[in-house]
């Protein structure tokens, strides 16, 4: 309390010579925060004296504290104090206050210890309750089996009756509250001697009547008086019965402490050695807390072998090992490659392994009826809806065979630009099935389907097709084999070749018998009973389903619900798709499904793996994302001639930017090696930007800034996209088919040159002297050597074999007279424009320019 608060506020004086009632404010402290002030008064008894006489000591009366309890009659009154020294008002008025204060806090205390002392009665009653309850139980069953039969003896209820008479005794006298100053109790007298034993007969003891009354809430300091009411005599004499015990929480908690106690003063715990892992660099902070350690302990020991480092500072691996060997821990040294997953450590065991489905790749020249084949083995009719009547994606089917066996089929494209694609279909293939038309033979795509199917290692299939067309020879087919290494079985050799016909559904049933005796010779087996793995045949951004790729199973089995990483993107499987459209559950080794739940759209030809959590997932697809854009934004070692090469592609090659958008990212990757073939030393295509997907707000935004056209092959931007193109005026090129894409971009890569300048030379001649001609102008008088000259056409000067100016002939005379043509061996007079720096000696080239239309 301040000051002012502790200063007595005082009431009107009344009319007299001295005050009797003095007022004053205490203040109250509870929980919670509350305040209470209370006016406390004080009345002083007036005694008046007569003149001379020594004024007596003044009496003070407390009102508001509690009266102290009687000391007992036995007790000594004690002798009276010498009266005080007169001090004055204000001194006194403070030491009133003081021990009103002191009397309050002493009545409290001595409640507490009456409440403490009961709480401990109670305790040691109940302990003497239960003991004397066992030993109860323990004499009736010694009772009952004894043999000898001994008079009964007296009651055993007395004792506990006087048990319970006696604490009831104590009760009052411990009840009233006792202040320092008060005198104790005297001891209660006890009997001198000791009753003699007595022997228990089994009796129930009468129960403890227990008063029922609700129980007063407590408040934060243990304090129940504000709740429990005015205080009345009865409560006075019973409050030890209602005292409130230890909660078990608080016993456990008491115990909890002891123990943790007796453990910190028993000595140091033991330190636990950990396995710590170490990557090629780390900060100091992470080390800390692999380690269980302080960051400022592993700051100080830095400090003291010389490297001075804050938390936040990355160390390498052998720096680490230091501080990981000093505090006592195993270091566990990793690099950065282990984390991400190897499929080649990854072998299963030959006990796993199960019989499953070849893997067939349907290979050949455009045109040739690869889908067309495909379609009459599975009955359907995919030819129908391809754009241009041509394969532009790597379809995967799965076909059942008259017998039951299931065979998977891959189409892939036969167009030039494809190549990639093809090259994907032989690595993820066990047979390949090379289609020849037997009207058109070889040609140089079925040439390099042969190469692939060799670089992969995989038996190949010859299947003749078109043999019901005018014209077809497969005899000629099989000749030309031989120039690539095929021999054919009719030739000696161990290729198989079927003779079929697509139109005509003829020969199909050869074809599979083929493609069963080899899968049979091949004994393809996988373990289905272990986690996932495939690879990508093509994905796609779908409008309504997001990210979407097909997936060869390899190994394992695919399930709903699985976590993967694809590449440099992680997911969850959502759903599964086969290729009939039906959603499955479960995809099992060589089944091609449609997998929908990645992150993004994944390159064509990753691998997808299914690992143990996401945590996992996403670790090693962002460790992959690194290397990726490592890999991409790796910058060359510089030399000097790379330097000039740079500078001078910069300075006269013709950047053409464009942003490609497909529908597949297979598609996407064959127009971006297509556009690129078509580069030239003039002119150069830049790829801005490119992906599966439509067409976007973002990539309508950057061909603006860019002035790049957008190409969409079988796709379309979406609204937000077209209004900003429309605003920004943007241009699209649409495509379907990949052939028309190309003649488009070549022609307008060429039209971005300009047409091409050609330069014939017409004749050539010396100057033998010059002439005034006019004011300013020089005359040169030539003898004509080759060709002839002619009024109008473009010059070189040269002298000493370098070009001293290029100009025009703006005059020509023979003699006096204007010409228009001098041929060789004449002599003619000529006044060039634009130039007066002629000397005897010099050499004219005359030449015409031609503008032709320029191809790429």
């Amino acid at each position: 309390m301040s000051d002012e608060q502790d200063k007595p506020t005082l009431t009107r004086k009344p009319l007299g010579l001295k005050r009797t009632v003095e007022a004053g404010q205490v203040q109250q402290q509870f929980s919670h925060g509350r305040r209470n002030t209370v006016v406390v008064e004080v009345k002083r008894r007036r005694v008046l004296g007569r003149p001379g006489e020594v004024a007596p000591v003044e009496v003070e009366e407390v009102e508001a504290a509690p009266a102290p309890a009687p000391a007992p009659a036995a007790a000594p009154a004690p002798a009276p104090k010498p009266a005080a020294p007169r001090v004055s008002e204000n001194d006194s008025l403070m030491s009133r206050q003081e021990r009103q204060a002191q009397l309050l806090r002493e009545a409290e205390e001595s409640r507490m210890n009456a409440l403490e002392d009961n709480r401990r009665r109670d305790e040691a009653a109940r302990q003497r309750a239960v003991e004397e309850e066992k030993a109860r139980v323990e004499a009736r069953v010694e009772q009952t089996t004894a043999k000898a039969a001994e008079p009964a003896a007296p009651p055993a209820a007395e004792a506990p009756a006087a048990a319970a008479v006696a604490p009831a005794a104590e009760a009052p006298a411990t009840a009233q509250p006792q202040s320092e100053a008060a005198p104790t109790p005297a001891p209660r007298a006890t009997t001198s001697a000791a009753p003699a034993p007595r022997r228990f007969t089994p009796v129930e003891a009468p129960k403890r009547p227990e008063p029922k009354r609700p129980e007063p809430k407590a408040t934060r300091g243990g304090d129940s008086r504000r709740q429990s009411g005015k205080l009345t005599v009865t409560r006075a004499l019973n409050e030890d019965e209602g005292a409130r015990a230890r909660s078990l929480a608080a016993l456990k908690r008491a115990r909890e402490k002891e123990k943790r106690s007796h453990t910190a003063s028993s000595g140091p715990r033991e330190k636990q050695v950990r396995e710590v892992v170490v990557p090629e660099s780390i900060t100091v902070q992470d080390l800390a807390n692999r380690m269980a350690e302080k960051t400022s302990d592993l700051v100080k020991a830095l400090f003291k072998m010389g490297v001075p480092s804050a938390s936040t500072d990355t160390i390498d691996q052998d720096t680490a090992e230091l501080l990981v060997t000093e505090f006592g821990h195993e270091i566990k040294r990793v690099s950065e490659g282990d984390i991400d997953i190897r499929h080649d450590e990854d072998v299963d065991d030959a006990e796993h392994l199960k019989p499953r489905a070849p893997v067939v790749t349907i290979m050949g020249h455009v045109d040739h009826g690869k889908t067309s084949l495909l379609d009459a083995l599975r009955g359907a009719n995919v030819q129908a809806g391809e754009a241009g009547g041509i394969t532009q994606h790597i379809g995967a089917y799965q076909v059942k065979t008259p017998d039951g066996s299931l065979v998977t089929f891959l189409d892939t494209p036969g167009h030039e630009a494809f190549t990639e694609m093809r090259q994907r279909g032989a690595n993820v293939t066990d047979i390949v099935i090379l289609v020849v038309a037997a009207d058109d033979g070889l040609k140089p795509q079925s040439i390099e389907a042969i190469a692939h199917a060799k670089a992969a290692g995989v038996p190949i299939i010859v299947a003749i097709n078109k043999i019901d067309k005018e014209g077809a020879n497969p005899q000629r087919v099989r000749e030309r084999l031989l120039e690539h290494e095929l021999v054919v079985e009719e030739m000696g050799g161990d290729v198989q070749n079927v003779e079929v016909s697509a139109l005509k559904k003829t020969g199909l049933d050869k074809l599979l018998d083929a493609i069963a005796v080899q899968a049979e010779i091949m004994e393809l087996k996988a373990n289905p009973d272990r986690a996932a793995e495939g690879t990508v045949i093509e994905a796609k951004l779908d409008k309504g389903r997001g990210p979407v790729a097909t997936i060869l199973v390899r190994r394992g089995t695919l399930k709903v619900g699985d976590i993967f990483v694809c590449g440099a993107e992680s997911g969850r499987v959502r759903a599964l798709i086969d290729d009939q459209g039906k959603q499955i559950k479960t995809a099992g080794p060589s089944t091609p499904v449609e997998v929908l739940g990645l992150g993004g759209v994944p390159m064509a030809g990753d691998v997808l793996t299914v690992v143990e959590n996401e945590a996992r997932a996403r670790e090693v697809a962002t460790y992959r994302q690194e290397q990726a854009t490592r890999k991409r934004t790796v910058q060359a070692p510089v030399s000097l001639e790379g330097m000039f090469e740079a500078l001078a592609d910069k300075t006269n090659v013709i950047q053409f930017p464009v942003i490609i958008k497909g529908d597949v990212q297979g598609s996407v990757e064959a127009i971006v090696n297509a556009l690129n073939k078509l580069s030239t030393d003039e002119i150069r295509v830049r790829v801005l930007q490119s992906g599966a997907g439509a067409i976007t707000e973002s990539d309508v935004t950057l061909a603006a800034a860019t002035k790049a056209p957008i190409i969409g092959f079988n796709v379309r931007p979406n609204a937000k996209a077209r209004d900003i193109a429309k605003r920004e005026s943007v241009r699209f090129m649409y495509y379907d088919v990949i052939y028309h894409l190309t003649d488009e971009i070549r022609k307008e890569m060429a039209g971005e040159l300009g047409p091409e300048r050609v330069e014939t030379v017409v004749g050539r001649a010396e100057v033998k002297d010059v002439f005034p001609a006019g004011k300013r102008d020089k005359a040169a008088g030539l003898l004509v050597l080759e060709g002839s000259i002619r009024k109008g056409l473009h010059a070189r000067l040269t002298r000493a074999d370098v070009i001293v100016s290029a100009t025009t002939i703006s005059s020509l005379r023979r003699f006096k007279d204007d010409v228009a043509e001098v041929r060789a061996g004449l002599e003619c007079g000529v006044v060039l424009a634009d130039t007066n720096d002629i000397k005897a000696g010099d050499h004219l080239e005359v030449f015409e320019v031609e503008l032709r239309e320029r191809t790429l």
